[in-house]
């Protein structure tokens, strides 16, 4: 079911829920015919070979991003640990909002994080919408026996009538009306007879419930619209609420694990499974349903409806922009699935809510690539600097680790000459305190190559520096007997001018400013950072060759992958990943 190989695992509420629960044999017995069905299937089964089974059950409504990367993790990862199947579930009961588009971008998402649904010879990839036939006969079992009727109130009307948390919901006008008129109404709605909104069906269960979720919850709505595999099928769709208990139960799902905002959701989704459960629709034993705190990261937004505005709306360029955190966008910008994976793991399963800063992923991401990542050297913001006794039209090669951490990674090749390129902010016309860099009259060793001195430098009309001058010290380079005979205090990298690669770098950040940029009332596009995206023109060390989605170190600077979408070896377009430390606080 798994191609990632499971790390040790730490001890959490959930994992002991389930080691409970096979220790107890809770679902020894539970039959299970190979495929998704009520009683009269499973009847047919054998007991199930999985030891449990849980689910990930995303809508596709949008793109997968770091929150559901915990769920997927976490239903995979427990399945995989206990000998256990773990369904990918496609909740397609919404089809106004649902596109294949999605359908295949999460299928991809998974599969990149290193995850399958297969178990055994199952092949355990489903969608809600194949249910439909079963959920209606499962709505007309209840409205025979007397545990749903069919509402004649507008949608406003119900929600007046809902009550408050403090004050008891009012029944319907409709409530006790006969279940054969119900039932015939019922019909007419999937016959497609009554327009949206006029009439939708609803659970009887106890309008003055102190949960409000249990104050007759509606298990159907008219929606004529078409869906992107039933077609026009169907002009009713289950609410949420309605389809996930019974999917579960459909699936054999025996640990149903929700976000901490399903849990007043509970109590429904038990009243649901055990009146189904009576009327020998579902079999014993039947799904349980346990929550967990979700994943709130600092400086993003992960609601749905949110990222959807900043792709239509041109704050970002697509669902897969770098700055969003979209696993999408996570990918093109440099993170690993196995860097997602460590935070995951990091962040461990808790019943608490709280906000995970952003720089623990980021922590992630270097943590996995530091050992594994080849180095290089890039100038991002260029200055020409000129060894002036050094022979014009010369050059000598050096070579540098290709992996400090790796040493069969072997060595790097490239060459020094007379012109070079150097980072800006590595001179200083005039230097303040404690800068050990370049500037008239210091020392400097150009890291792999030589000492050199700084004899001085050009400016333009404008008052610029366009050029540093040194003069090197011949009996200095690094790797030979001369290399420590003098000694410096700062040491900076170059890449030869002759021989350098052209690149487009985008130094990308933080998408927002402010650490809960849509708590509250905010408005959350008012927090947008306009620096979140900066492009550099910058010279690479011939090492690089620019295949999409290849991941570099650059010494001093971070982590750099090549662009999935737009870089080439004729073109390099290059996306920073991460800087080597956290220096945001430090720099906002």
């Amino acid at each position: 079911m798994s191609s990632v190989p499971s790390p040790g695992a730490v001890s959490n509420f959930l994992r002991t829920l389930i080691e409970k629960d096979l220790a107890e044999g809770r679902h020894a017995q539970k039959l299970w015919a190979g495929r998704p069905g009520p009683a009269s299937v499973q009847r047919q089964g054998t007991p199930d070979p999985a030891r449990i089974r849980t689910r990930f059950p995303p809508e596709p409504n949008g793109y997968l991003h770091i929150g559901h990367a915990k769920s997927i993790c976490l239903n995979f990862g427990l399945a995989n640990d206990y000998q256990g199947a773990c369904h990918l579930r496609f909740d397609d009961t919404n089809p106004e909002k649902e596109e294949q588009e999605y359908v295949d971008a999460i299928i991809d998402m998974v599969k990149w994080l290193g995850f399958d649904w297969k178990f055994q010879d199952e092949d355990n990839l489903y969608f809600a919408s194949d249910y439909f036939g079963y959920m209606y006969e499962f709505a007309e079992a209840l409205v025979q026996a007397g545990h749903a009727y069919v509402d004649e109130q507008s949608p406003d009307e119900i929600r007046a009538m809902r009550g408050t948390l403090t004050e008891p919901g009012k029944d319907s006008p409709w409530r006790d009306r006969p279940a054969e008129e119900s039932l015939q109404l019922l019909r007419e709605m999937r016959d497609g007879k009554h327009p949206n909104g006029s009439l939708c069906l609803r659970a009887r269960i106890d309008m003055a419930s102190p949960n409000i979720n249990m104050r007759d919850p509606v298990l159907y709505r008219i929606r004529h619209a078409t869906h992107h595999r039933t077609g026009d099928q169907w002009c009713i769709y289950p609410m949420y609420s309605w389809a996930h208990p019974v999917e579960d139960a459909l699936e054999g799902i025996t640990h149903s694990f929700c976000t901490l905002e399903f849990e007043d959701q509970r109590p429904f989704y038990n009243w649901i499974l055990e009146r189904l459960a009576e009327l020998d629709m579902l079999l014993h034993p039947l799904p349980q349903q346990t929550e967990f705190a979700r994943l709130n990261l600092s400086y993003v937004v992960t609601s749905k409806r949110k990222l959807l505005q900043l792709v239509r709306d041109g704050h970002v360029n697509g669902w897969d922009d770098p700055r969003l955190p979209t696993l999408a966008g996570l990918r093109r910008r440099g993170y690993t699935p196995a860097a997602i994976r460590l935070f995951c793991e990091r962040l461990g399963v808790t019943k608490a809510d709280s906000r995970i800063d952003y720089s623990v992923l980021e922590q992630a991401l270097r943590d996995d690539l530091d050992p594994i990542a080849p180095r290089a050297v890039a100038v991002l913001d260029p200055l020409k600097l000129v060894i002036t006794n050094y022979p014009e039209g010369s050059s000598e090669p050096c070579q540098a680790p290709a992996n400090p951490h790796n040493p069969e990674a072997g060595v790097r090749q490239f060459s020094f000459g007379r012109e070079l390129w150097i980072e800006r902010d590595d001179f200083r016309e005039e230097p303040p305190k404690k800068y050990f860099r370049l500037f008239p009259g210091n020392k400097v060793r150009l890291k792999y190559g030589y000492i050199v001195e700084c004899t001085g430098f050009v400016k333009n009309e404008a008052g610029e520096v366009i050029e540093v001058h040194a003069e090197y010290l011949p009996d200095t380079k690094s790797g030979t007997p001369g290399a420590d005979s003098v000694k410096v205090k700062g040491n900076i990298t170059w890449v030869n001018a002759a021989e350098a690669i052209s690149a487009e770098i985008r130094l990308y950040d933080r998408l927002f400013l402010e650490p809960h940029p849509d708590a509250g009332d905010q408005d959350f596009i008012a927090a947008l950072n306009p620096d979140s995206c900066q492009v550099v023109q910058a010279w690479l060390e011939p090492s690089i060759q620019a295949e999409p989605g290849a991941t570099w170190q650059f010494e001093r600077l971070g982590y750099f992958t090549a662009d999935r979408e737009e870089s080439s070896i004729e073109r390099p377009v290059l996306n920073r990943a991460t800087t080597l430390k956290d220096s945001w606080g430090k720099n906002k």
